[in-house]
């Protein structure tokens, strides 16, 4: 039972995204190089804030359970604000390694910003996912049942749905924040950063009881159908996909801009 429930976990928290790496990105090697690059600007960010918590730890008494929420809860605030911070450097970064190939190659067809941000924001949820549910998901294989005195025994679905949310919202995150960059709309970077710390604030409530997950997946849905259309999408095109009959892929046919 306790390899069924790993099994499952695993492909509910990560199946999605494993599916979006085999279909959109395995088959470029430049993608594979931003989406690890993403990847490793989402550890530094976690390594920074890490430091921060651990300065702020030892600098005060961590001791008593109200001490150690507020330590959570700053832990938490920290962590948001500088994996945005991040999010907003490797923006950067790419930019200017976009126009310095339009430089060196004039008639080099540089990657998109939007498939740019699309991919980038893959690697921050592949990573924050795998921090996030790999030790959970490790105690799924035993000793010991979830359940089995009597507590609610979803505690192992509920975080794996939690991550597969956290996942898709920093895909949804990188590519609203890319294109309020680009086209210098800095409110949509507060929304980015705002709905970040809804959600981040929402892991605070017991998963037992499941409000957690249905704010998180209306977060979800709201900020994909955002992203949906500040990456080109419409109504027709939307129509056409699902009926299989787009032949202009958002991601495989993206012109530069």
């Amino acid at each position: 039972m306790t390899a069924a429930v790993f099994f499952g976990c695993a492909f509910v928290a990560f199946g999605p995204a494993l599916a979006l790496y085999i279909f959109t990105i395995a088959t470029e090697p430049l993608r594979i190089i931003f989406l690890i690059i993403g990847a490793f600007f989402w550890l530094v960010s976690l390594l920074l804030s890490s430091f921060i918590w651990f300065m702020a730890a030892t600098l005060t008494d961590n001791k008593g359970e109200p001490r150690q929420r507020d330590l959570l809860i700053f832990g938490v605030l920290i962590s948001v604000l500088i994996q945005e911070m991040f999010r907003f450097a490797y923006y950067k970064l790419l930019k200017k390694s976009s126009e310095g190939l339009k430089s060196i190659n004039p008639g080099e067809k540089a990657p998109s910003m939007r498939l740019l941000a699309y991919v980038s924001g893959l690697g921050f949820g592949i990573m924050s996912g795998v921090f996030s549910f790999v030790n959970t998901l490790s105690d799924s294989l035993g000793p010991g049942t979830v359940g089995i005195h009597g507590d609610p025994p979803q505690f192992f679905l509920n975080s794996a749905f939690m991550t597969l949310v956290i996942i898709l919202l920093h895909m949804f995150w990188g590519i609203v924040f890319f294109d309020g960059c680009e086209k210098k709309k800095w409110y949509t970077l507060l929304v980015v950063l705002l709905t970040h710390l809804l959600v981040s604030a929402l892991t605070f409530i017991s998963p037992y009881s499941g409000l957690n997950l249905v704010l998180a997946y209306i977060i979800l849905v709201l900020t994909g159908i955002w992203a949906f259309f500040v990456s080109g999408g419409s109504c027709r095109s939307l129509k056409l996909c699902l009926l299989c009959q787009d032949k202009d892929s958002l991601l495989f046919n993206q012109r530069s801009r």
